[in-house]
């Protein structure tokens, strides 16, 4: 099915993920809505703007989380919204609340608001992390799924928020109805612990991915050729 006409969001566009996200929609025809923090840094936008086909087919949007309506111009018109925007760190923080939590799931529940006006989307799209299911009191073994999610107390006990905060993204996502979680897609752990996460829905839809080796080979290559690596 041809893509030529058909517009797509990505929120949180400068991020890595959503960055090859906007490339690889770019390269397969879409016209692309992209979200970043702020349209003044270059540090956001120089890279999106160099991909091929986005003096033609990009948009960038300026979108905060938290605040209500932001996404509205960002969503508008389009098929499919990919939100991927999310506060990530692995440094602590003051206020946990603040800084992580309300951000989270206040903004699932703004982009979620500005889907809703647009008659045209068919499906969003969120995206999650290991961090949804790590921290849990369950066995380290057999496969992890849809029934395991990090649990609050644990995550708070160990300050790991960030997992707190995509576990409460997902019940945002989700809502009261956990029907919604046949949409829940999983990809495989790149973390060496005892067991593994299902990707059998993923694989289901044709999704093939790239062996540990050669991402770690290809990344290395990259680095090299952009001078920022040398051995």
């Amino acid at each position: 099915m041809s893509a030529e006409g058909k517009v797509v969001c990505v929120t949180g566009a400068s991020g890595y993920i959503a960055s090859w996200l906007v490339k690889l929609l770019l390269d397969r025809g879409y016209t692309v809505h992209a979200t970043v923090r702020s349209l003044d840094d270059p540090k956001e936008t120089q890279h999106l703007l160099a991909l091929d086909g986005a003096k033609e087919r990009l948009s960038l949007f300026e979108a905060n989380l938290t605040t209500e309506g932001s996404f509205d111009s960002a969503v508008s018109g389009c098929i499919c919204v990919f939100h991927t925007a999310s506060p990530v760190t692995f440094a602590s923080v003051d206020d946990p609340q603040m800084e992580l939590l309300d951000p989270a799931v206040k903004g699932t529940l703004n982009v979620l608001k500005s889907a809703a006006k647009v008659q045209s989307l068919k499906r969003v799209v969120l995206t999650s992390s290991l961090a949804a299911v790590l921290f849990c009191d369950k066995l380290r073994c057999g496969v992890v799924d849809e029934t395991w999610f990090s649990d609050p107390a644990i995550c708070e006990q160990r300050k790991v928020y960030v997992s707190f905060g995509r576990v409460a993204e997902v019940f945002v996502f989700w809502g009261e109805d956990q029907s919604f979680n046949s949409g829940y897609k999983d990809s495989k752990s790149a973390d060496p612990l005892p067991y593994y996460v299902s990707r059998a829905k993923a694989e289901s839809l044709g999704i093939h991915f790239t062996p540990m080796e050669v991402t770690i080979k290809d990344t290395t290559e990259s680095l090299k050729e952009k001078n920022l690596l040398s051995f």
